[in-house]
């Protein structure tokens, strides 16, 4: 056998993309502490947290309107499956965290979903899961937005939209939901 036979097989790595946008990035510098040229590798038991406080947080957002802690993600392993997710937890007592159109008060706390667009004062950041097998740990990947996340990215949809583009919700009455005709049967 050659060594290459032998050696162990790679498994790929969950990818956490965390694209960060602040309207006064260019003038106040506030990312200047992240790192945005190379993956990071957490440990599958550690907490990524993000804030002002660099002796606490892995992440330092260098504003001194961003909390000490503003928020936390928690790398876990799904209940009966091998899938893996991210869990975030706003740790501000002060700012509401948002996830898409989801609201957390102080110490809220849900899954992030694979794409979603979270935002605390002027700050959005745009986060998409790529995902993998291992579950010793997680890698990090940053980037920086030249424009708005919000105008600039659409995220998919929850409701379908038919092609007309109207609803069928609003003829529908109450309870009853859409059924799906073969084109030939009308």
């Amino acid at each position: 056998m050659t060594s290459f036979e032998e050696a162990k097989t790679e498994e790929t790595v969950t990818c956490l993309h965390l694209t960060f946008y602040h309207p006064g990035q260019e003038e106040k510098m506030m990312f200047r502490c992240l790192n945005f040229c190379n993956r990071e590798q957490v440990r599958a038991d550690d907490t990524a947290k993000f804030g002002r406080d660099s002796s606490v947080c892995r992440y330092n957002l260098m504003d001194t309107r961003v909390s000490r802690i503003q928020f936390s993600l928690q790398f876990y392993r799904k209940l009966h499956t091998s899938e893996c997710g991210f869990e975030i937890k706003n740790l501000s007592k002060k700012t509401k965290l948002t996830v898409n159109q989801t609201e957390l008060g102080h110490l809220n706390k849900i899954d992030l979903p694979w794409k979603c667009i979270i935002c605390f004062g002027d700050y959005q950041i745009l986060a998409e899961i790529q995902e993998g097998e291992s579950v010793d740990y997680f890698e990090t990947h940053l980037h920086l937005a030249k424009a708005p996340i919000l105008q600039e990215r659409c995220l998919p949809s929850l409701q379908p939209i038919p092609e007309n583009g109207i609803s069928p919700s609003l003829f529908l009455p109450q309870g009853k939901s859409p059924t799906e005709i073969d084109e030939n049967e009308l």
